[in-house]
């Protein structure tokens, strides 16, 4: 049986100001009039029912999330009592998908989302789970999804292929190792060699297989998860369960399930895939996604008068922005708060974030 969780507890600070806490960027309108996290829903509706759909977030979210996606049962909607990274949100959510269809005679399969990712080709994108799925019930794996590398990107974590020929398109390989962000040199190498794969943060595997890898590799977690199962077992939802658990919660280290399960686990398989992916990690993705002005210019939802500047990101949906003589700029405007951005610093608008965040605290 096909489950899908759907994570959506991130803040997305590097589209801020567009992006808050309490309206991160999964709940923005970036590409359509949808969405992200319903365009992400809709995708996999086609395949997996709306009651067997979970989504992994916080209190500060929460209500906007049902608002957003009244077709998810409420109980479905697990709210995080604390950010303890994605190995205790996952595992968190599993013990709850488990006990809901616990009266089942038969495997639970559990597709991992992020609930921010751009997948232009969904219909290809539906085959490759349903094959991740058959894959990770027959053999007890834990299956991922790599991406086909188009360039040497150094902005994403990469897969190494345990094989020796070249890598065909949705067919299942053994990995061999995961890799961390490398540098351009590194990057280049990984293209030219064809045996990499950026990790793409999506995963399958079932219910048994992860708390199997749990117990080997993370048992403190594990034994954290048992004291959580007395509570799920109790049938609270929402906010009544966070609060009962979040004593336990503070056990729990903070960690990926990247660091703590994908890097050491002995039964991993991957899937190469060319699906239209990006997972929108900045404003400079736009430039990936939109279509520019002659002048290499992304303007949205803009009024401008542009004389002499090229490569510059415009969100201001309530003003008029002129642009004179400037290039390789990010300006946005949202409510009173505009941020101006040279694209090289793209990767680092948290850091006005959190300056923004202290002074709000002072006020």
């Amino acid at each position: 049986m096909l489950t899908a969780l759907i994570m959506a507890g991130g803040s997305g600070e590097r589209f801020w100001p567009l992006s808050t806490p309490t309206k991160p960027k999964q709940l923005l309108s970036l590409f359509s009039n949808k969405s992200m996290i319903r365009e992400t829903v809709d995708r996999i509706l086609p395949i997996i029912s709306a009651d067997k759909i979970f989504i992994a977030t916080n209190i500060l979210q929460a209500e906007e999330i049902k608002k957003e996606l009244p077709d998810i049962p409420e109980e479905n909607i697990i709210i995080e009592p604390a950010f303890k990274d994605t190995a205790a949100a996952i595992g968190y959510t599993s013990l709850i998908i488990e006990e809901k269809f616990k009266n089942l005679d038969e495997k639970i399969e559990v597709v991992v989302l992020a609930s921010d990712h751009l997948i232009k080709n969904d219909e290809n994108f539906r085959k490759i789970l349903l094959i991740g799925a058959e894959e990770a019930r027959e053999n007890s794996t834990i299956v991922t999804l790599g991406i086909k590398p188009d360039k040497p990107e150094t902005g994403y974590g990469y897969i190494e292929v345990n094989n020796n020929e070249s890598l065909s398109l949705d067919k299942i390989y053994k990995v061999r190792r995961f890799r961390e962000k490398p540098n351009k040199e590194t990057a280049e190498q990984y293209l030219i060699s064809g045996k990499y794969l950026w990790n793409s943060g999506m995963f399958i595997f079932t219910i048994d297989t992860i708390f199997k890898n749990f117990e080997v590799l993370m048992p403190e977690h594990m034994e954290v998860f048992n004291k959580i199962r007395t509570e799920i077992c109790k049938n609270k939802i929402g906010l009544e369960l966070s609060n009962c658990v979040k004593e336990y919660f503070d056990e729990f280290e903070k960690i990926s399930i990247d660091f703590g399960i994908m890097e050491y686990s002995k039964n991993i398989k991957v899937i190469p895939v060319s699906i239209g992916w990006n997972d929108i990690g900045s404003f400079t993705a736009l430039s990936e996604v939109f279509d520019s002005d002659e002048a290499g210019n992304i303007i949205r939802d803009t009024k401008t008068i542009i004389h002499d500047a090229n490569n510059n990101i415009v969100i201001c949906d309530d003003c008029l922005v002129s642009l004179l003589g400037v290039k390789n700029l990010i300006v946005v405007k949202n409510g009173d708060n505009i941020l101006i951005s040279h694209k090289d610093s793209a990767q680092d608008i948290k850091k006005v974030v959190n300056k923004y965040n202290d002074l709000k605290n002072k006020i």
